[in-house]
């Protein structure tokens, strides 16, 4: 028979949070973007209540032009933009590479903001990939290495098979360069044209205001950015 609980919704249509964030004030953002973001990401990272402040949802098309959509964890951001790192067989970067474009979302919602990212999307170098790669922990550089992601596999035991034989196969001396980086792994960084700060506020009187790229330059140079408040 079928299971009444099933007709239920998962979600109540009627509940309700009461956001409060905290307002922007006057003149917050009569800069360049990159000082606020800088800001926004330490009290983030200060706060307990956020595990993964770096947690950021990347968005691509496919070679059909559907979306897609994952969680990556930011790696760095500064004047050039957003970058993170991947395998570069991934599913991720087959598309970024036939389309090098993406969205971005960091969501941190105990403090009620939310920052959105568009724009282009270019390969980091390799010098730049193998700084980052001698900073992970050993058991990342390993199961980076023997993973080809995104493709499939029979059981977890065999995943677990895999990373074994990759562990014996890089003596383990302590050295940061006991596991060498693969050719098959790198990074990307996002370029954003758009950047969107978002704040919940009571009453769905949310605080919206995007900066949007006019030039060449950083997100450090306030020349290079239009700034307007957009309706909730």
């Amino acid at each position: 028979m079928p299971d009444p609980a099933l007709d239920r919704p998962v979600v109540d249509p009627v509940a309700r949070l009461s956001y409060a964030g905290v307002p922007f004030l006057p003149g917050e953002v009569g800069g360049a973007p990159l000082p606020l973001l800088h800001r926004w990401y330490t009290e983030a990272v200060a706060d307990d209540r956020i595990y993964e402040p770096g947690a950021m949802v990347v968005s691509t098309v496919d070679e059909a032009g559907q979306p897609d959509a994952r969680t990556v964890l930011l790696k760095a951001l500064d004047a050039d933009g957003l970058t993170f790192f991947t395998n570069l067989g991934s599913a991720k970067a087959r598309q970024l590479r036939a389309v090098p474009y993406a969205a971005a979302v960091l969501l941190w919602h105990p403090m009620y903001r939310q920052v959105r990212f568009r724009g282009p999307v270019s390969e980091v170098s390799p010098e730049e990939s193998v700084a980052y790669w001698t900073t992970r922990p050993r058991d990342s550089q390993v199961a980076s290495r023997a993973s080809h992601q995104s493709q499939p596999v029979g059981s977890r035991a065999d995943l677990e098979a895999m990373v074994a034989a990759e562990d014996d196969r890089w003596p383990d001396t302590g050295s940061t360069d006991d596991v060498p980086l693969p050719a098959w792994w790198g990074g990307f960084r996002l370029h954003p044209q758009t950047i969107e700060l978002w704040v919940g506020q009571r009453s769905r009187l949310h605080d919206r205001v995007l900066f949007e790229r006019v030039g060449d330059g950083g997100l450090d140079d306030a020349a290079r950015w239009r700034r307007q408040r957009l309706q909730p």
